[in-house]
């Protein structure tokens, strides 16, 4: 993952629709950003655009796709992405499917497309085409339900898996309660164990320093939309307070 992302790794959640976003995440001091496909309304055309400008930024663009689509995550990193994180995997059979979808064969299934953002419109030689695509592209695997922290080993152990990463939210959803610690532990142990790097989500940055200090390879801290809605009632309440001791 060294290639793409540095150790511990900063990122955010990209949600909102403006690209303009991607460039001030990028002047925040974020190392990468992924832009979400599954919990927004984002088009394919309008994640081109932010990947772009990811890149001239200096930020690593993810995406996380939708599905388990090999067709959408060809595309997208037919558009130049980083890699992808795809939702809610289960199994080893579904992780080794996602890997050889993001891989040119023998390696994989992806297509060739190298015309197009992720082969420099086609001035980019084949050869390195090629190797960039199954060398340095990321796929990593969501762990979302109590069946995937019982494969988490399995499916981090699958190749072409380059990391894993914990989805704490709907895994407490899946298992009916709050408190996952437990099965996150194991999961990262069982990742640890295969050799792989695991990222989480973090909703503070006191829970993404924590992560961080607890081994988590990246982390990606909120997501532009909630970070503008804060700032905005935080502006909204210092102003009412200051009003109000003034008058």
């Amino acid at each position: 993952m060294s290639d793409v992302l540095p150790a511990q790794a900063l990122g955010t959640w990209v949600k909102l629709s403006s690209p303009t976003t991607v460039e001030i995440m990028a002047h925040a001091g974020f190392d990468f950003v992924v832009v979400d496909l599954e919990h927004t309304l984002l088009d394919l055309g309008t994640a081109q655009t932010m990947i772009s400008l990811a890149r001239a930024s200096g930020l690593a663009p993810l995406v996380r796709v939708p599905d388990h689509a090999a067709s959408t995550i060809q595309r997208v990193l037919d558009a130049g992405a980083a890699g992808v994180l795809v939702p809610h995997v289960d199994t080893a059979e579904q992780a080794d499917a996602l890997a050889r979808a993001c891989r040119f064969p023998p390696h994989g299934t992806r297509g060739a497309g190298s015309t197009g953002h992720a082969g420099r419109w086609g001035r980019l030689p084949r050869a390195d085409y090629v190797r960039y695509g199954n060398e340095q592209v990321l796929c990593i695997p969501q762990l979302e339900s109590a069946q995937a922290v019982r494969e988490a080993r399995a499916i981090a152990a699958v190749p072409g898996v380059d990391a894993v990463f914990l989805g704490a939210a709907d895994l407490a959803m899946d298992v009916g309660r709050s408190d996952v610690s437990d099965l996150l532990a194991a999961a990262r142990a069982a990742a640890g164990d295969a050799g792989v790097p695991v990222g989480s989500a973090a909703g503070s940055p006191s829970a993404a320093s924590a992560a961080l200090d607890a081994g988590d390879a990246f982390v990606i801290c909120t997501n532009d939309a909630s970070m503008l809605a804060a700032a905005a009632a935080d502006t909204v309440a210092a102003i009412r307070r200051g009003s109000t001791a003034t008058s």
